[in-house]
């Protein structure tokens, strides 16, 4: 019954935020994760706590502002998401360009599979939405909502165009069918893990528990590793989806060695971006929760 309720609730949001004109809808779903800003006191309070373990040295009044940010990027990136059903391949220019296409191409060309090597940034639901109405369909690993019916509506939006999922608890033998398939796959690594299944990186000068299976993947199938971040740009009022060039990976006789050294690099790279737009990540999840043996929690 709730899982029918929160549907009933959501989905008429949804419907009017895709039939609006896209300034309206923006604004309109601004002004609502604005509410939620408001509402939501425990992930301002994360968000928060997190920039305080991230940049100690800056004002309670500047960490604020940018959790605030954080809500308008999440309102931004929802009337987009909204509007997917609207846009082809001849407007979808008005949403996002490319900025480094060269660098997926080449590695495409490589013949052995794409890992693109992004984050909760900016607007990462658009960025594999707009390369594949562009006829480069990619495979996007998720974990599914826990309301059945919004997980249907948020799969129909994302596969608009021929992208298509996997679960996490696919993960591996996925990843690694895809890559011997020469196929392209979006990977959000930023998120909190736990041991085994996570390895302890440095990430803004404190140790987080990272995924590790990325980098094993990598290492084992000599797939190519991209970041491939979906920004949002003010001055051109659209978002730049911006492949970097493949990364180079450690590789040594010490095969453990490799895979923490390769997942430093990967956090490393998403730490870059993150700095260069502090506004456009998702702050508010508990990235460092998981804490070495013997740490307490920081939350």
């Amino acid at each position: 019954m709730r899982h029918r309720l929160e549907y009933a609730l959501v989905w008429p949001v949804v419907k009017m935020l895709g039939l609006l004109p896209r300034p309206l809808a923006r604004a309109a779903a601004i002004l609502l994760a604005g509410a939620v800003y408001h509402l939501h006191r425990r992930l301002r309070r994360v968000g928060v706590r997190n920039l305080e373990l991230a940049y100690p040295q800056m004002s309670r009044r500047a960490r604020r502002r940018i959790v605030r940010g954080v809500f308008v990027s999440l309102g931004r990136q929802l009337a987009e998401f909204c509007q997917f059903p609207r846009y082809t391949r001849e407007t979808v220019s008005q949403v996002a360009v490319y900025e480094g296409f060269e660098n997926f191409d080449a590695a495409q060309r490589r013949g052995k599979g794409v890992l693109f090597l992004t984050a909760h940034l900016g607007g990462w639901e658009i960025g594999s939405f707009v390369h594949s109405i562009h006829g480069h369909r990619l495979r996007i690993v998720v974990r599914a909502l826990d309301n059945p019916y919004l997980d249907r509506m948020v799969e129909g939006y994302r596969t608009l165009h021929g992208n298509s999922t996997f679960e996490k608890q696919d993960f591996a033998r996925g990843l690694i069918s895809a890559m011997r398939a020469g196929e392209t796959v979006g990977l959000l690594m930023d998120q909190n893990m736990t041991p085994p299944a996570g390895v302890f990186v440095d990430f803004f000068g404190s140790k987080a528990c990272t995924a590790s299976g990325i980098a094993r993947v990598a290492l084992r199938t000599d797939a190519s590793v991209v970041p491939a971040f979906t920004i949002w740009d003010a001055t051109l009022g659209k978002y730049r989806i911006a492949f970097g060039p493949r990364l180079t990976l450690p590789r040594t006789a010490d095969d453990e060695r490799d895979v923490v050294e390769a997942t430093q690099l990967f956090t490393s790279v998403i730490e870059e971006y993150v700095r260069k737009n502090p506004d456009q990540w998702l702050w508010v999840h508990r990235r460092w929760k998981t804490r070495p043996e013997g740490e307490g929690p920081l939350y």
